[in-house]
């Protein structure tokens, strides 16, 4: 069979030399397939093959015969293909979850419309009382012989696709197709913990299979729409809370959300922008099993606004105060202005 794909005419265009070693492929298929020749050969050789008549290079057997089952997967099918059970094929279907849903488990209900059996016709796509008929192409075997120079090939018949049988009076109910699209409600069970990417099957409920064969699956893609508060990475939570410049500056206590509930998460003093704070346990359980994941605060002081004139006297009143402090009350900006003096000394220094 290496050899025949090797040397096949097709991939060795105007190849004396392959065209021969593919007859000899054939020759040697021929008899290594059929026991009565391969005894013959064992015992006489060519001469023996020869004077029975069993091979010759201008006649004999068929190349289609002899190398159909080499070939019949490439070219369209093998004999017999008609009776040939074909699997449903597989569906998806698109499942938009919150987080809490995802993060805890659900069970939704989703509407799909799949191909399925026909119950009038059971599936043959024949009237009820009607039989089907021998594709007067094939004669019924569902292939047909297409020649190609010396070598001949089999495919599908065009007229009744590979089935062998064709159908003269069509089932009213499915116009012949052995099918019909039905809409159904299935019951999908979501597991705690599941994230966008993640899939879930459901065996046997995709479109209905031919001739018999069984039905496809349905993969339900899991998407979670954004959260208003929560952003979710893996098995940890994240989110930002808005605190006073006061509460910052003294500290404070501050009420959050959790998917468990609400908490108090103590502020202590000095607390800076972008501050993270770390709940254990207070993330998403992961859905292939592991350690629950923790969830993340992230502070934002907040710039007061809508000041009255009152409190716009007391904040300059506060800042004259911080400024004669020195560094002392703001580390972080003295330790900033003075990075910027140096890089502009360093730019006169290379200028000079």
């Amino acid at each position: 069979r290496r050899l025949a794909m090797k040397y096949h005419p097709d991939r060795n265009e105007n190849n004396a030399d392959a065209e021969g070693k593919f007859k000899e492929a054939k020759e040697a298929y021929d008899i290594l397939s059929d026991s009565q020749k391969r005894q013959i050969y064992d015992q006489y050789g060519h001469a023996g093959i020869e004077q029975q008549g069993g091979f010759s290079s201008q006649g004999g057997a068929d190349f289609g015969d002899i190398f159909g089952d080499i070939f019949g997967d490439i070219f369209g099918g093998s004999r017999g293909g008609q009776n040939r059970a074909y699997r449903g094929a597989d569906l998806q279907y698109n499942l938009e979850l919150s987080l809490e849903e995802a993060v805890f488990g659900t069970e939704s209900k989703i509407d799909i419309s799949t191909k399925q059996t026909c119950e009038v016709c059971s599936g043959t796509g024949a009237e009820p009382g009607t039989t089907l008929e021998t594709c007067p192409t094939c004669g019924g075997v569902g292939q047909v012989r297409m020649q190609q120079g010396f070598f001949s090939i089999q495919q599908p018949c065009p007229t009744c696709r590979g089935k062998g049988k064709i159908i003269t009076h069509p089932c009213k109910a499915c116009n012949g197709a052995g099918t019909v699209d039905k809409l159904r409600t299935l019951s999908v069970k979501v597991p705690a913990g599941v994230d966008t990417g993640d899939r879930i099957r459901l065996a046997n409920e995709g479109e209905a299979g031919e001739n018999g064969g069984p039905p496809g699956d349905l993969y339900v893609q899991v998407h979670v729409k954004e959260h208003p508060i929560f952003e979710r990475d893996g098995e940890h939570l994240h989110c930002e809370i808005p605190i006073s410049f006061v509460d910052a500056a003294l500290g404070g206590e501050v009420e959050i959300p959790t998917l468990d509930g609400r908490i108090n998460l103590k502020i202590p003093a000095e607390t800076q922008t972008g501050k993270q704070f770390r709940l254990k346990g207070k993330g998403v359980k992961p859905v292939r099993g592991g350690a629950q994941g923790d969830m993340f605060v992230h502070v934002l002081a907040e710039t007061p606004v809508n000041l009255t004139k009152q409190q716009k006297e007391l904040l300059q009143q506060l800042n004259a105060s911080l400024k004669s402090g020195g560094k002392k009350h703001s580390p972080k900006s003295e330790g900033w202005l003075d990075g910027v003096k140096s890089f502009f000394d360093d730019l006169k220094f290379w200028a000079d």
